[in-house]
Parts: C-alpha cells; sequence; structure tokens
C-alpha cells in the first residue's frame, strides 16, 4: 500500500508524488494573532523557517515568544508541489515539518531564534524526533538571507562545540539551505495547540544550552 511504510531516505525528484498545481485549502487568518497568514506585511519584519519535528509544538513555541509577529505549520526541503499532510507522512514528497516565523528584528535578534531552535528540540537524530519517525520529521533551518544563512552555520558549529563539552555526539544533522518556498499545511494544523490545548506536542531539548542569543531586546 502506498502510504503503509516511512522511508528513512529523501525520494528524489523522479521519484516523489507529483503533487498538484494548486495550494491545498489552508486558513485564512492566525487564531492567536489575528492576522493573515498571507498578504501584506510590514517591511521591517523578517522570515525564518525552523523544522524540528512534530509542527504542532514548534509552532506553539514561536508564537509565545516576543517579538514573533506571525507563524505558519507548513511543508519545507521537498520536491512535491502543493502537497497534502497524508502526502508528506508518507515520506514520497522530501517535505520536512516546518513553522514559517515572521518577526520583528527590532524586538528579538535573529540569534535568540536560533537559540530557541537548538534548545527545543534534538538536532542530532536524522529522520526522527523521539518516538516521531519519518523524513518529515528532520531538523531544518531554511533562511532568507545570506546573513541569515551565515548565522545558522555558525551557531550549528557552536551547538556541535557544546554538546561535544558535555560529553554528547556533536554529530549534528540539521539541514540548513536557503529557503526555496513553503507550503502552507491545512487549517486544521494552523496553531493547532491554540485550537487544542491538551493535543499532543512532541517537544523535547538535550538539555545542552546553545551558546549563542542572549534574548530578547525590547
Amino acid at each position: 500500500m502506498l502510504f503503509s511504510r516511512k522511508p528513512l531516505e529523501i525520494p528524489s525528484p523522479e521519484k516523489a508524488l507529483p503533487g498538484r498545481a494548486e495550494p491545498i485549502p489552508t486558513a485564512a487568518s492566525h487564531v492567536v494573532f489575528d492576522r493573515p497568514l498571507r498578504g501584506d506585511r510590514p517591511d521591517h519584519l523578517e522570515t525564518v523557517v525552523f523544522g524540528m519535528g512534530c509542527f504542532w509544538g514548534a509552532e506553539r513555541k514561536f508564537w509565545e515568544t516576543e517579538g514573533v509577529w506571525l507563524t505558519m505549520a507548513g511543508y519545507a526541503g521537498g520536491t512535491t508541489p502543493n502537497p497534502t499532510y497524508r502526502e508528506v507522512c508518507s515520506g514520497q514528497t522530501g517535505h520536512t515539518e516546518v513553522v514559517e516565523i515572521v518577526f520583528d528584528p527590532s524586538r528579538i535578534s535573529f540569534d535568540a531564534l536560533l537559540k530557541i531552535f537548538w534548545e527545543n528540540h534534538d538536532p542530532t537524530q536524522g529522520m526522527r524526533q523521539g518516538n516521531d519517525i519519518g523524513t518529515q520529521y528532520r531538523s531544518a533551518i531554511y533562511t532568507t538571507t545570506d546573513d541569515h544563512y551565515e548565522a545558522a552555520t555558525a551557531s550549528r558549529r557552536a551547538y556541535g562545540a557544546a554538546l561535544a563539552a558535555a560529553g554528547r555526539p556533536n554529530d549534528i544533522t540539521t539541514e540548513i539551505a536557503p529557503l526555496d518556498g513553503v507550503f502552507l499545511a491545512e487549517a486544521d494544523h494552523q496553531q493547532y495547540l491554540a485550537k487544542n490545548p491538551n493535543g499532543y506536542c512532541g517537544m523535547g531539548g538535550t538539555g545542552v544550552s546553545c551558546p549563542i542569543g542572549a534574548g530578547v531586546s525590547l
């Protein structure tokens, strides 16, 4: 059966599911911020996309962070255009579950967001996070500027050194790449834990502090 097994390798473009030409239906607005998920935004805002395992808990972590203006659950890093959640979970689209984060750099630094990213999941687990297994749970950072890319790669080195100093393996598997687009997830997945406060979260870190990102500047 097509969806009975979860491969642990990203499919080649030739083997990925075909997807569709039109975006799948999603929510119009953010249920916490009451802002449109797509549309015009203030020019001073910046964007980064993080994959930290299941996007439900990851999205809540960032909408609760001071200085974050908008969050959206989606799929990135794959081949299939406009995939569905079921298709992504099959492991045959190449995508990972992500949170698109729009933030105000005058209120929170990019380094502070990177610190939250590294400390709230385990970036050494490859195609999984805890009991969540599959290519859609891999760790990833997709950047929108050269400066963000350089900061992200530097933070990976810094966190690897911190893991080694703590006696943990430092073989970080996090994928870091320029963003090649995000496909928004279905409406049910947007701000899932705001609508289902007792729902599954699945977030967990290594317990090792990341030596960057002093915090929020108000």
